[in-house]
């Protein structure tokens, strides 16, 4: 009977992450085009900060509870998945454009500043109180940096006829968010029971479930507005969520208490730079993710994959 009914739950929760994605795109996209903001700036803020909100919620949750050791290991597997996994399943889907932009700016600046939690992390094996501070300042130069972009690129994408009303985005948003929050946390509940009641060990279920799960939101995310055409917020919202991973989770959970680094984070930490510059470089050459270079990121989280398996 527990078998049923996780089974059942696990479907649900599906259900709600893809219907959500579904509403949450085009609320978020609805809102851009009403108020002349472009996509990328949605994707790379709102989009971003919605879909990466399980992520932040288990991080500092885990630092109140004084367990910190959870969001270091939560911050660089989700953006190592964000990158190999997510873009890779969702440029085969479809060839994504990238924004001279996000090649010149936000994607070097990602590079960085994975660079400078590495950095932070191995000294000491610890990011401390004044890294939080460093990380948070960080994070309001990209905000700065986001309010300037959109100054200067309002007014350049083409108006389009919207069908909802403003109200009407806005709730449709607001649920979307909501049941990508719910489908996320159902799934990786009744996934996680589903495999106990098999027989999976806790380790497998660590590695795979829970990991594939919390990034699951992006995943649906930016699936779906590849699929309807909103290929910068499918961009944007990974660039945007890793962006936001490091300098708001990691850096407000270093303001509350000391966020552990262990030594074995390390070779995480190399891989998550790895595969930013990656993605720059299979970016940078035709300004698009085409399907090719996605079977080849897919690859490469395959090997990752096979690595922490064996680890």
């Amino acid at each position: 009977m527990n078998l049923v009914i996780q089974t059942v739950l696990l479907v649900v929760g599906f259900a709600a992450l893809m219907k959500g994605a579904d509403w949450f795109v085009e609320g978020a996209a609805g809102i851009a085009a009403k108020l002349g903001i472009p996509q990328l700036i949605i994707g790379l803020t709102i989009v971003a900060m919605g879909t990466s909100a399980p992520e932040a919620a288990v991080s500092v949750s885990s630092a109140l509870k004084g367990n910190t050791g959870i969001c270091i290991g939560n911050v660089l597997g989700s953006n190592i998945m964000n990158i190999l996994l997510i873009l890779g399943i969702t440029s085969t889907i479809v060839t994504l454009q990238v924004a001279d932009s996000t090649i010149k700016y936000e994607k070097p600046f990602m590079i960085i500043i994975s660079i400078v939690l590495l950095v932070v992390g191995c000294v000491g094996n610890v990011v401390s109180f004044l890294d939080g501070v460093l990380l948070w300042g960080l994070f309001l130069v990209y905000f700065a940096y986001l309010f300037v972009m959109t100054k200067k690129k309002q007014g350049e994408e083409e108006s389009e006829e919207i069908k909802w009303k403003t109200w009407q985005l806005i709730i449709l948003f607001i649920i979307g968010l909501a049941m990508i929050i719910v489908g996320s946390d159902l799934t990786v509940d009744s996934a996680t029971n589903l495999a106990k009641v098999i027989g999976v060990s806790d380790r497998i279920i660590g590695l795979t479930i829970v990991a594939f799960g919390t990034s699951l939101p992006e995943l649906m995310t930016s699936v779906t507005a590849a699929r309807k055409g909103s290929v910068d917020i499918a961009i944007g919202n990974i660039v945007g969520s890793n962006i936001f991973n490091i300098l708001f989770v990691v850096g407000t959970t270093a303001l509350i208490t000391p966020v552990a680094f262990s030594q074995e984070f390390f070779s995480d930490g190399i891989i998550v730079i790895a595969s930013s510059l990656l993605l720059f470089a299979g970016a940078v050459k035709k300004h698009a993710l085409e399907r090719k270079f996605g079977i080849i990121m897919l690859g490469c989280y395959a090997v990752y994959f096979a690595y922490i398996l064996v680890k």
